[in-house]
């Protein structure tokens, strides 16, 4: 087995349907499909937030693909799918989207896991926190 295939690797302004992702990893010999949706939370580090938008460099999505083929090469990966969401988002709002099928349930816990961990650590885009106070700062997620 060679891996498997990216259904979905996108940088987005428009709203992440954060169901399709689900649907777009299907794979008759998917035993497991493990998803993520990362979510606007009102708090970071113990103050309120009220709103925040996501700035991202050109290479956000030639970077966003790379990281899913990297998922997508391992031999127990049958789909992958990824979307970032960019611009103005409210509390609430998915702006990490992720899924990943597999035979076994480990093996998709763990390629979930990792790509994630991978667009948090690579994607080069920035956000912009306001909150509650009035205050506001900008996180550099490279």
């Amino acid at each position: 087995m060679t891996g498997g295939r990216v259904v979905r690797a996108i940088v987005t302004s428009d709203p992440i349907d954060d169901g399709a992702d689900e649907e777009a990893v299907a794979d008759p010999r998917a035993g497991a499909v493990v998803s993520f949706r990362g979510r606007v939370r009102d708090h970071d580090h113990g103050r309120g937030v009220r709103r925040l938008a996501y700035e991202g460099h050109p290479s956000a999505a030639e970077v966003l693909r790379r990281v899913a083929e990297e998922i997508a090469a391992d031999p127990q990966v049958y789909a992958v799918a990824v979307a970032h969401r960019l611009g103005p988002l409210a509390v609430g709002d998915a702006a990490l989207v992720a899924a990943v099928s597999t035979a076994h349930r480990g093996a998709a816990f763990t390629a979930c896991a990792r790509l994630v961990d991978e667009v948090k650590a690579r994607l080069p885009v920035w956000k912009h926190q306001v909150f509650a106070d009035g205050t506001e700062e900008w996180v550099n997620c490279p």
